[in-house]
């Protein structure tokens, strides 16, 4: 066998799979179809961790519990911005006042703290800039906010370093049952496996005949990022209830700004999204905007498949809006049944450390004096709005499985992220990711292999 273990997918739950997994002695390799892991992450790098109140599904509730939980503690390890900012959902008709009461009831049944039913004084208690009217509203004290992509990079940077190996830029193209294991084709390669992984959502290979292909999407999820300017953004996530299924929230992320997001079952236009937004910050225009995105909204669809357990193969099937807060519980139940199974053992010198690393932003005026005398590097800023430097940049392309493409720096920094949108560094960060990579400027890429950010030269010089 070439691998004990084939992970297929390298998003968050690939990465946390890999992490719990390389904690015993196994031969281990991930494959993913991308130049950089985790790049299905968000856009805007900012992740609401849920505490399994807000979902009517047992079982998914219990995932976020746990998540919520494992997160806490993973993030202090890993040094993975993490913060617990609380949760209000809002009410303004009885209708939706009936949904939060019956939210709370379900939450205290399945045991769930720190979950309060509020009336409006004590909202403005919690909450003393909200400016719109209600009747009633839950609060929750676990919710938090989290860097999901840097929570990734720490879960594979730390699995990287335990052993696994991480093959970039192949596609599965098959999966095969053999007489003992399984053989998994690639575009480069074939391999065979005792157990094979799959947290590939929505593609069906010839193991899985006859499965069913959930098509998920529940709608268009839409959201503005404001700038850090606008001054009435609030402390806590806020959402306004409008249905069952409809909803209006505002979060402030890691990096100062707001994030906006409102669900609908059709894509929306500029003008109603902003007349949504105002629904929960009645003073936002359309000059706060940073920047706007879409995703597909999933809900309460996510599930381990265990059919073929006892043949060794297991399968991640579909997506949910929560899957950053059920990587973790997803990671340890998959990582305990294959030790059952294959009656592995833990490995006396495993490393449970992230390399470290330093955010130029974030360190006092000595501790940057003290890097810089080191390397000085890091006094060069090449972002301006989000203060990154040059030695964080190259630390991140140098770093294990380090940057190589432009979207790979700028998630792992946090550079091009300001109100210029990289209009003043995003030249730089590109001759750096040349020179570190030693490629021309016109081979490097924004995120695949088809994203070249210079397409070729001007004639009338010799070079670029």
């Amino acid at each position: 066998m070439d691998y004990d273990v084939l992970i297929l997918g390298g998003g968050i739950i690939g990465c946390a799979v890999a992490y719990e997994l390389s904690k015993y002695n196994l031969n281990i390799a991930v494959i993913e179809k991308d130049y950089d892991v985790a790049d299905d992450i968000s856009f805007a790098n900012t992740a609401v961790i849920y505490d399994g109140s807000e979902t009517k599904d047992d079982l998914m509730s219990s995932l976020e519990h746990m998540g919520n939980s494992i997160l806490a503690e993973i993030t202090r390890k890993f040094n993975v911005p993490f913060k617990r900012i609380g949760s209000l959902r809002i009410a303004d008709t009885d209708e939706c006042v009936e949904i939060i009461e019956d939210m709370y009831k379900t939450a205290k049944s399945r045991g769930i703290d720190n979950i309060y039913l509020i009336d409006d004084q004590g909202v403005y208690d919690i909450e003393p800039n909200l400016r719109v009217g209600f009747k009633k509203a839950l609060y929750s004290e676990n919710t938090a906010v989290i860097c999901p992509y840097d929570l990734a990079i720490a879960y594979a940077e730390v699995a990287f370093d335990n052993g696994v190996n991480f093959r970039l830029e192949e596609v599965v193209q098959d999966i095969q049952k053999m007489a003992r294991g399984f053989k998994v084709t690639t575009n480069k390669n074939k391999f065979t496996c005792k157990v094979v992984i799959n947290t590939i959502p929505g593609d069906n290979y010839t193991i899985d005949l006859n499965r069913t292909v959930i098509n998920d999407s529940e709608g268009k999820m839409h959201y503005l990022v404001l700038d850090e300017t606008f001054e009435h953004n609030l402390s806590n996530l806020v959402m306004k209830i409008n249905s069952e299924d409809k909803f209006t929230f505002q979060t402030p992320t890691l990096s100062g700004s707001t994030l906006v997001g409102i669900n609908s079952e059709r894509l929306l236009d500029f003008d109603e999204i902003l007349r949504e937004a105002a629904e929960i910050l009645p003073s936002v225009t359309k000059d706060n905007v940073n920047s706007i995105f879409y995703e597909d909204y999933r809900k309460d669809v996510m599930f381990i498949d265990d059919d073929q357990l006892m043949k060794g193969y297991i399968k991640v099937t579909g997506d949910h809006y929560a899957h950053i807060t059920i990587a973790p519980s997803i990671a340890k139940m998959i990582c305990e049944t294959i030790v059952d199974n294959l009656n592995s053992t833990l490995k006396r010198n495993f490393v449970d450390k992230r390399r470290e690393f330093y955010r130029f932003r974030d360190m006092s005026k000595e501790q940057r004096n003290e890097i810089i005398s080191l390397d000085k590097r890091y006094g060069k800023i090449v972002c301006l709005c989000n203060q990154v430097s040059e030695g964080e940049i190259i630390d991140s392309i140098r770093r294990p499985l380090g940057a190589r493409t432009v979207e790979g720096v700028k998630r792992r920094t946090g550079a091009t992220f300001g109100n210029c949108q990289g209009a003043y560094c995003i030249d730089k960060i590109i001759d750096i990711i040349a020179r570190e990579t030693d490629k021309k400027l016109t081979e490097i890429v924004e995120d695949s292999k088809n994203s070249k950010v210079l397409v070729s030269r001007i004639k009338e010089f010799e070079g670029i």
